[in-house]
C-alpha cells in the first residue's frame, strides 16, 4: 500500500490513504491477537455509533465544552454591530508552536500513557508501537503536533496476546464531552474535549476525518474495535475518538 503527500504547514504531513491505516490496524490486530488464543479475547467496550457505509467527511460540529457562537443575535445597542453583521466569535485557543507530545491522559478510562513518535513503514503504512510496548501510544510525527492547527493523530493497540488489554482497550467507552490531555515536550498541557466516538469498518476508514486539514487544533485517537475475526486474528473495525482543543 502507498501513501500520498498532502499539503501541510511543514511541507508534510503525509496523508495516509484510508487503506494505509486499514492495513496498519489490520496487521496490528493480527499480531496482537495471534492464533492459539482460545477462547477469543475479552471484548473491549464499543462506541454507541457504528458507521456501516462510506465514512463521512470531517465534522464541523463544536464540542459541548468548547466555545459556542450565539444562536440568536441580540438587538443592536449603541456601540454594538448593526443587525445582520457577523457575530463576534469568542476567542479560541491560539495555535501553539510545534512540540512533540510525550504523554496522553484520559481520566474517564484511566489512561496515563507515555507517547512515542511513529512514522511510516517502507510499504507506506503507519507505524505503531512495538507489541512488547503495547502500553505505549504512538504519535504520527508527519502530522500536526497537539496544539498546532490541524489533526494530531495518536494510535495505539487495543490488546495483545502477551499482556491482554493494552493502552486503548477502553477507548470505545468514551462519550462526547469527555476530556483528553496531552503533555508536550515543551511542558505545555493541551486539553481536548471529545466530539465523537465512532466505530468504522476497516474497509471504510475515514481518512479525511483523521488526516484532513483543520482550522483549529484537533486530536484523533485510533485503535482497533468491532467484532473479533478469529479466522483472520484481528478486529473488523477501527474505533476513532475525535476531539477539539479547549482552553
Amino acid at each position: 500500500m502507498s501513501t500520498r503527500r498532502a499539503g501541510g504547514r511543514h511541507g508534510k504531513p503525509w496523508r495516509a490513504a484510508g487503506s494505509a491505516l486499514v492495513v496498519l490496524l489490520a496487521l496490528g490486530g493480527t499480531a496482537l491477537l495471534t492464533a492459539g488464543l482460545n477462547p477469543p479475547p475479552a471484548q473491549p467496550p464499543q462506541p454507541a455509533e457504528i458507521e456501516t457505509g462510506e465514512a463521512p467527511p470531517q465534522p464541523e460540529e463544536t464540542p459541548e465544552a468548547q466555545w459556542t457562537p450565539q444562536a440568536v443575535a441580540p438587538s443592536p445597542t449603541p456601540g454594538s454591530p448593526a443587525a445582520g453583521s457577523p457575530a463576534v466569535e469568542p476567542s479560541r485557543p491560539a495555535e501553539l508552536p510545534r512540540s512533540e507530545p510525550v504523554r496522553i491522559t484520559i481520566p474517564k478510562i484511566k489512561v496515563n500513557a507515555k507517547i512515542m513518535s511513529v512514522g511510516v513503514n517502507d510499504d507506506g503504512t503507519v507505524q505503531v508501537p512495538p507489541l512488547k510496548q503495547a502500553q505505549l501510544a504512538g504519535w504520527y510525527r508527519l502530522g500536526a503536533s497537539p496544539g498546532e492547527f490541524g489533526n494530531a493523530v495518536v494510535v495505539g493497540h487495543v490488546d495483545s496476546a502477551a499482556m491482554g488489554p493494552a493502552v486503548f482497550f477502553r477507548l470505545g467507552a468514551l462519550k462526547r464531552g469527555d476530556r483528553v490531555e496531552v503533555t508536550r515536550q515543551d511542558g505545555k498541557v493541551v486539553r481536548f474535549a471529545v466530539d465523537s466516538v465512532k466505530s468504522y469498518p476497516k474497509t471504510s476508514f475515514p481518512s479525511e476525518l483523521v488526516y484532513g486539514s483543520a482550522d483549529t487544533a484537533r486530536l484523533q485517537v485510533v485503535t482497533c474495535g468491532g467484532t473479533f475475526d478469529r479466522k483472520k486474528g484481528s478486529y473488523r473495525n477501527n474505533v476513532i475518538v475525535s476531539a477539539t482543543r479547549i482552553p
